[in-house]
């Protein structure tokens, strides 16, 4: 099942006290980056976040998914009504995670 719209404007809205938050759509899905870093995404309209160690101590009894067949599993983020948690817990997790990867541009000389 893909998620809907509607859903992703309603986790970009509990989000919306974060600078730098950006969404990719990916086959029905999306993927939620912050400060240009993959902090997780929309899958089946549940709102999945990367297992880091601070989201982990932050959520230590949130559910663990799989946010499709084969990928590894994700903590589900079950309650989107605080704001300030979800603000803490993406700064958090963004110490955490590599800085995004420089794309290499080719060019084709013909």
């Amino acid at each position: 099942m893909a998620s809907t719209k509607a859903y992703l404007s309603f986790v970009l809205d509990q989000l919306n006290t974060l600078k730098d938050i950006s969404y990719r759509p990916m086959m029905g899905e999306y993927i939620l980056y912050y400060q240009g870093k993959i902090i997780g995404g929309i899958y089946d309209n549940r709102f999945l976040v990367k297992p880091t160690p601070a989201a982990k101590a932050m959520m230590p009894h949130a559910s663990r998914e799989l946010p499709y067949e084969g990928a590894q599993e994700m903590l589900f983020i079950h309650n989107l009504d605080d704001r300030d948690f979800l603000a803490e817990l993406l700064n958090t997790m963004a110490n955490e995670l590599p800085a995004p990867k420089k794309r290499k541009t080719r060019y084709t000389h013909f």
